[in-house]
């Protein structure tokens, strides 16, 4: 049986009957707010029973979510960066995650429509976050890709990402770099 894990701040509250039909419906609909908000519950109910790798995908599948911007659910619940940040860096080292640089750095790589190139710096994105908070996870050498730096990652996200998102991002960059 999986650890149970602490509360993540950042989602909302757990629903310990939600499974994988909670995403599932929404398979046949346009992938937006609810879609989004019912992957930060998903998230954060995986993450409590232990689930850290999946709840990461659980957010990966969040900032995948077709939204505008002027979504209300982004006021109390933004783009789950610092969830993301959180998880990864409270992992307990007996609770498997992976990889997630290696993740996102394939992840990224491989992206694909709808919204390819705002999803993909996403991904970058995440990247990054996972490097500042768990910077023993060692790259794939194996995968020859150009690493973007920090100015490349907040530049595609001003070109690509929501409203305000790339200072968001480089907000929570900043918090957990310190």
């Amino acid at each position: 049986m999986p650890e149970t894990l602490p509360l993540c701040p950042y989602l909302p509250a757990a629903r310990p009957e939600l499974d994988w039909r909670a995403l599932h419906a929404f398979r046949d609909q346009v992938r937006g707010e609810g879609f989004y908000f019912s992957c930060l519950e998903y998230a954060q109910t995986l993450w409590q029973r232990g689930l850290a790798a999946r709840a990461l995908l659980c957010l990966d599948r969040a900032l995948g979510a077709e939204l505008s911007g002027e979504e209300v659910i982004l006021n109390q619940w933004p783009l789950p960066y610092a969830a993301m940040a959180w998880c990864i860096a409270q992992t307990p080292t007996n609770v498997f995650i992976g990889n997630p640089r290696v993740h996102f750095q394939h992840y990224a790589d491989r992206m694909n429509e709808p919204r390819r190139e705002q999803r993909r710096w996403r991904a970058w994105a995440c990247w990054a976050l996972t490097r500042a908070v768990r910077p023993e996870f060692p790259a794939d050498p194996r995968h020859a890709v150009v690493e973007p730096q920090i100015e490349e990652i907040t530049a595609a996200l001003e070109q690509h990402g929501l409203r305000g998102e790339s200072a968001r991002w480089r907000a929570v960059l900043a918090a957990v770099s310190v």
